[in-house]
């Protein structure tokens, strides 16, 4: 399948001809884009037990307590408990975290759309929750605001996010990596962000 190259706030990221023809979509963040502007009155739901969802009464953090004020690398994938979201894209933000936090990142974040009941048991299955923080995006909206969600029927999945990651600091996107193709981690894994900060 032929390629083009696509420039999007600085962003280079290559796309399949049949991406650039309109059958996927571009992210509607990019470089400099204030990720809290782009997702007004947006939460992510810190993932958790049952019991602590309903004993704070299903709470969500907004995006402003998230970025503000903070240095933070997230990072989307398409699902919890899918083989390459489990043992290839979080495993290295894990094994990395002492990298992360030497170059001053406040908090690494792993982001799905799935409930955020879902993304503890998975956190804790890859024994990753004292390094990574997870939230699930359980509607989809904050994806769906930053135009980084995509289809994956296909694979019984439905809506989910792309793969991808981004270096967000005091709410403001200084890199952004999507992958071209969900199954892929060439862009959006460890090193490369760690990279670029």
């Amino acid at each position: 399948m032929a390629s083009a190259m696509v420039n999007r706030g600085g962003c280079r990221i290559m796309k399949s001809v049949s991406a650039v023809l309109g059958t996927r979509f571009y992210a509607k963040i990019a470089t400099g884009t204030d990720i809290v502007s782009a997702a007004p009155n947006v939460s992510l739901q810190k993932a958790r037990t049952w019991d602590e969802g309903l004993a704070s009464k299903f709470s969500t953090t907004p995006l402003k307590d998230i970025f503000k004020d903070k240095k933070v690398v997230i990072f989307g994938l398409p699902g919890a408990y899918t083989g390459v979201c489990s043992n290839k894209h979080v495993p290295p933000y894990k094994e990395n975290i002492d990298k992360f936090k030497a170059k001053g990142i406040d908090s690494v974040i792993c982001v799905a759309i799935n409930d955020p009941y879902t993304m503890n048991a998975w956190a804790e299955k890859l024994q990753a929750k004292e390094a990574i923080e997870f939230y699930g995006d359980f509607d989809g909206s904050f994806h769906k605001s930053l135009e980084l969600v995509t289809d994956l029927s296909g694979a019984l999945l439905g809506t989910r996010s792309e793969r991808w990651s981004a270096y967000v600091v005091d709410g403001k996107v200084k890199a952004l990596n999507v992958e071209e193709a969900p199954s892929d981690v060439k862009v959006s894994g460890a090193d490369t962000i760690l990279g670029q900060i």
